[in-house]
């Protein structure tokens, strides 16, 4: 059973930096794509970034030239760099994963959350 494990949040003063970090553990699986989302208060869960293990990324509008996502394959961790934080990118940082799991013998295709990682970007 494929688990991920987060890492990196807390506090930080507007216009500073955070790095988050989700680790894949788990037997016979091949990732397809990793990502995050986040959810503020009262909100939806929505979109922040996602990246294929080919290296192919997706931004939400709002976060486009302040975060960076990345993965290492070898790893099966996948990173956000977030920089020029602003308290609207106060949430919870929940990072997903879809991959391929060998299953009785053939590959079937899942999905996976993580717990998630409270950012608070505050003064």
């Amino acid at each position: 059973q494929v688990q991920l494990a987060e890492s990196g949040g807390g506090l930080v003063q507007p216009g500073g930096n955070l790095r988050l970090s989700c680790a894949a553990s788990g037997s016979s699986f091949r990732i397809n794509y990793m990502g995050w989302y986040r959810q503020a208060p009262g909100k939806e869960r929505d979109l922040v970034a996602t990246i294929t293990s080919g290296g192919l990324t997706n931004y939400a509008d709002s976060v486009k030239g302040r975060f960076t996502v990345s993965i290492d394959n070898a790893k099966n961790t996948v990173y956000l760099q977030m920089n020029s934080l602003k308290p609207e990118d106060t949430a919870v940082y929940y990072c997903k994963a879809n991959f391929l799991e060998l299953t009785r013998g053939r590959f079937e295709q899942r999905e996976v959350w993580g717990q998630g990682t409270l950012v608070t970007v505050s003064s």
